[in-house]
């Protein structure tokens, strides 16, 4: 990761955003589970997923705040190997479909599962809900989808209600695929408004096992 070099003057509100890109104390590398990477590679191809590969992630910026968050916010620092995968949510036109991320969960489980191993191996996915503006139809909606593991709403969510920010649904419909044998053991959802017009985002948490 690569620190960056704010704007003279830049607002705070704009530095703290920034701050998501980079380590404050210099570059730092974080541990990849190179074998289980293979091993998926190989799987995702068996099960007709036509995956890219990188043998490194290249940023301007350090890491996106997709890997960063887990790795600053939720692993603390901690050196737990991860297996970096991205899904275009946000970059029309060849977004994927709601069903066929449901479907790329459900391979990516697969995958795991039959690794060789005794290694245990959790499956999370980041993103928030609705954003810029809160749609807490929608995001209650694909909360409860979650709750009652109900994969025909999931997959059938309207793709004009996934668009800009909203795209990030698309990771929780994945994870729901990769997830859907297990039960949801803790959720909270909170729309963290911003102004009287309705913008902010949508957040939650979930966890299943």
């Amino acid at each position: 990761n690569t620190t960056i070099e704010l704007a003279e003057g830049a607002p705070q509100w704009w530095q703290r955003a920034r701050s998501q890109y980079h380590e404050e104390d210099g570059p730092k590398d974080y541990a990849v589970a190179s074998d289980l990477s293979k091993h998926m590679i190989d799987s995702l191809l068996d099960q007709e997923f036509d995956i890219s590969v990188s043998d490194e992630l290249r940023f301007e910026r350090g890491e996106s705040h997709s890997f960063g968050f887990y790795h600053r916010r939720l692993a603390n620092g901690n050196a737990v190997p991860i297996v970096p995968i991205s899904q275009n949510t946000y970059f029309p036109p060849n977004q994927p479909r709601p069903k066929r991320c449901y479907d790329f969960g459900r391979a990516i489980k697969k995958a795991v599962e039959s690794w060789e191993t005794d290694a245990r191996v959790g499956i999370m996915a980041s993103g928030g809900l609705s954003h810029f503006t809160i749609d807490e139809d929608l995001d209650r909606g694909v909360m409860k989808a979650l709750e009652e593991k109900d994969k025909d709403a999931l997959i059938s969510i309207p793709l004009n209600k996934l668009n800009t920010g909203n795209s990030e649904i698309r990771n929780w419909v994945t994870v729901a695929g990769a997830a859907e044998e297990l039960d949801v053991n803790w959720l909270e959802y909170v729309p963290c408004y911003r102004s009287e017009a309705g913008t902010g985002c949508g957040m939650a948490f979930a966890v299943w096992d």
